[in-house]
């Protein structure tokens, strides 16, 4: 999987994700972020677009020692040539963030020099 360093030095990958229960499904670009251990983050917007169901209420520890109550919900997404059900935080940001928990067993090379990202 190959994705890029954008100007502000995010690094971006592309996913389609889709509903468990309909044929809903978009492509978005997630920030990959080392520093979220969980899978995937995504828009308030965006878990209404794709109609997907919230699975349980979880408390977080931020990165400032404070803690916050977070909506989780279930989607699918391709990774790596297949179907796979991720949790899915919910978030009042714009930008959909990817995290550890889908780099785990996988390689992340980002050359900020070149603007690449690569996962393999």
């Amino acid at each position: 999987m190959t994705g890029s360093v954008d100007g502000a030095g995010r690094a971006l990958v592309y996913l389609t994700v889709q509903s468990p229960t309909n044929a809903i499904s978009m492509e978005i670009e997630a920030w990959v972020d080392t520093g979220f251990t969980g899978e995937l983050v995504l828009p308030q917007e965006n878990i209404v677009a794709l109609n997907l169901s919230r699975s349980a209420v979880v408390t977080a520890e931020l990165g400032d020692g404070s803690e916050t109550t977070l909506e989780v919900y279930t989607c699918l997404i391709e990774w790596f040539g297949q179907i796979r059900q991720v949790e899915v935080i919910a978030s009042i940001g714009q930008l959909p963030l990817l995290g550890v928990g889908l780099l785990r067993g996988r390689k992340l090379t980002i050359d900020y020099a070149a603007r690449t990202l690569t996962i393999d």
